[in-house]
């Protein structure tokens, strides 16, 4: 009989999550490869248009700012569970893309004549401030949460590996390396951060948890079938 497939996760899936990989037959093991700290910053003269690429810049500048410093603005959001998750909290998202770019696209076509402010982190890429600057799209940038590399040492190879970042890749290498194991990614700019060490990658087919789990549920089934 087949041994059952060893998945790691490199961050701490909701219990639901982690018993959906369980009930396809894995060993599971699950830890958290970065860690995300709000800070403190200097309140800067805000856009009416707010720009978020992940819930911890929206969780940290709620947090920092209250309520009230979010309320009446126009929220545009990378991935649209970022955008489901800030609409839970009672605001309205204007609008949402899967990946930064295609944010970025969609605010230079549509809203080339507004300001934002883009609240980050530590760790953000350039994709999006770049391209709103060659663009000539107004915009001010306020670092709102940090990111911690935080390198776990895995003594029982994977067999698959589920990233949901390139930050988190990073923290996994720093103490671990990908030989044989099936890289499962949240999308492709984490894909990417791979390209040059491993070719065993799957992507998942919308920027989810969720679909990461899913699709790394389908790859072994249908592969060991």
């Amino acid at each position: 009989m087949k041994e059952p497939a060893r998945i790691l996760s490199t961050k701490k899936l909701r219990p639901g999550q982690r018993q959906y990989l369980l009930n396809a037959g894995f060993l599971v093991t699950e830890a958290d490869f970065i860690a995300v700290n709000p800070i403190s910053f200097k309140s800067k003269k805000l856009s009416k248009n707010l720009i978020f690429t992940s819930q911890n810049g929206f969780k940290s500048f709620v947090k920092e700012v209250g309520k009230e410093g979010i309320a009446d603005r126009n929220i545009f959001c990378v991935g649209k569970k970022n955008a489901e998750a800030i609409e839970k909290q009672g605001y309205r998202v204007t609008a949402f893309a899967d990946y930064a770019e295609d944010l970025a696209a969609l605010l230079i076509k549509q809203y080339s004549n507004e300001a934002f402010t883009f609240l980050s982190g530590s760790m953000r890429r350039n994709t999006l401030p770049q391209t709103l600057t060659e663009a000539g799209v107004e915009f001010s940038e306020i670092e709102v949460y940090t990111t911690k590399l935080t390198p776990h040492k895995i003594n029982t190879a994977p067999d698959g590996i589920l990233f949901f970042s390139p930050s988190g890749i990073k923290s996994y290498l720093k103490e671990n390396s990908i030989q044989k194991e099936v890289c499962f990614c949240i999308g492709k700019t984490t894909a990417e951060a791979l390209t040059e060490i491993t070719t065993n990658i799957v992507t998942a087919t919308r920027p989810s948890v969720d679909n990461v789990i899913i699709q790394c549920i389908k790859y072994y089934r249908d592969n060991n079938s």
